[in-house]
């Protein structure tokens, strides 16, 4: 689990600060989606299991806000992610 920012934001350049701290509040969603879904998979307490699918859903949205934020302000980004995504569909022969 990640509980400190992986980085030193005091060694960013200020072009680049927006970007990472996205970038790190992203991890810290997908680390939150991973937690609840693991302890979601072991509870026996259907009660418990729901809320925390309930809320590593709501985690998925704010990757998505912070993804859009991101996306925003990193052009490269956006081009890096559909040469991704062309790169898989060519792979797949999709």
């Amino acid at each position: 689990m990640m509980s400190d920012i992986p980085i030193d934001l005091t060694k960013v350049k200020k072009a680049n600060i927006n970007k990472e701290i996205l970038r790190v509040a992203i991890i810290a969603e997908l680390d939150a989606i991973n937690l609840y879904e693991q302890l979601a998979s072991v509870t026996e307490n259907n009660d418990i299991k729901k809320i925390l699918l309930d809320v590593a859903k709501e985690e998925k949205t704010h990757v998505g806000e912070f993804q859009t934020l991101l996306l925003a302000e990193d052009k490269q980004q956006v081009e890096e992610l559909k040469a991704g995504e062309k790169e898989v569909k060519e792979e797949l022969g999709k």
